[in-house]
């Protein structure tokens, strides 16, 4: 679930990119460089790791970005050293890659390193662990999912609550799962 989220979010953003602009219009066939940048150890000597990786370049291909054709892929593993993620983003910054992908304890170390290069991550709580300024209004250079379970006892219909999302939204987009029912919603 995870993976087709953050791969959904990626493709959105390169496509973003992709879109026609002045400056891209002399740039026929550029292209797109994504820094994924993980506390974790590489494929190699990980299998859930592997199948990871494997889901996230799955994702990518459904949607047409192939890697070395017209995706890059920056491939950082800090193999479990926490102190070796600011390095690693550092890096990926000076790469000048188009977008950073942040598993595993990536996210702090790629906000400390970079304000403009796009960030997407995973968060059990992006608003607590500093990340974004809140989930209503992110602000900054950073998306993307969060496995957070926010409480909501008022109990509206899900229509109601859908309507009031699309009067104050220029961007929409809703994840929902029908196997889980709020307690307090009886």
């Amino acid at each position: 679930m995870w993976d087709s989220a953050v791969g959904s979010i990626v493709t959105l953003m390169l496509s973003m990119l992709a879109a026609p602009l002045p400056a891209d219009a002399q740039q026929a066939g550029h292209i797109r460089r994504i820094g994924f940048l993980s506390l974790a150890s590489p494929p190699e000597s990980s299998v859930d790791s592997a199948a990871r990786v494997a889901a996230f370049r799955q994702g990518l291909r459904d949607f047409g970005w192939i890697e070395d054709q017209n995706l890059l892929m920056e491939y950082r593993y800090a193999e479990g050293s926490s102190e070796r993620l600011r390095d690693l983003a550092a890096e990926l910054v000076r790469l000048k890659v188009d977008v950073i992908v942040a598993t595993a304890g990536g996210t702090r170390a790629a906000k400390e390193a970079t304000s403009t290069i796009p960030i997407v991550m995973s968060s059990g709580d992006p608003v607590g662990d500093g990340y974004v300024a809140s989930l209503a209004r992110p602000g900054g250079n950073i998306t993307g999912v969060s496995n957070m379970a926010v409480e909501r006892c008022d109990c509206r219909p899900e229509g109601a609550m859908t309507a009031e999302v699309r009067e104050r939204s220029r961007w929409r987009g809703i994840s929902t799962t029908t196997t889980h029912r709020r307690s307090c919603c009886r």
